[in-house]
């Protein structure tokens, strides 16, 4: 399957005849897995229940524990993440402790290719 390249928080990406560029295989599953965990819920009206709604912990008191529980409850959502072996999932705080930002660092499976897969991001202020 293919989707519209687009990373989160960038710009659409453009192939090399100018029009929208498409991605496939384990950057798809990437680009849909981050889409996931930054998606609020109830922001997809006609999927209410999608979304890990990880923005939600900035300003807040950083939990390491609910933001992983957060990140399982949802990845396990997404085809393109293989169920076995169970995905890692690093929760760490900057140094800033509360007042920085929360980096996540994913280890998972993609279920097509049965190769690993390596995501990591910050949840920032």
């Amino acid at each position: 399957m293919a989707d519209i390249a687009h990373q989160w928080g960038s710009d659409l990406g453009f192939g090399p005849t100018g029009d929208l560029a498409i991605v496939t295989g384990s950057t798809f599953g990437q680009q849909r897995v981050l889409r996931r965990l930054l998606t609020n819920p109830l922001d997809y009206i006609w999927q209410p229940g999608y979304g890990a709604g990880l923005a939600g912990f900035i300003g807040q008191p950083a939990n390491v524990l609910q933001i992983r529980a957060q990140v399982r409850s949802q990845i396990f959502k997404e085809a393109a993440v293989a169920q076995s072996p169970e995905p890692t999932i690093d929760v760490t705080l900057s140094r800033g402790g509360a007042a920085g930002d929360v980096y996540v660092h994913l280890l998972y499976v993609d279920a097509q290719t049965g190769q690993t897969q390596i995501l990591t991001f910050s949840v920032g202020r």
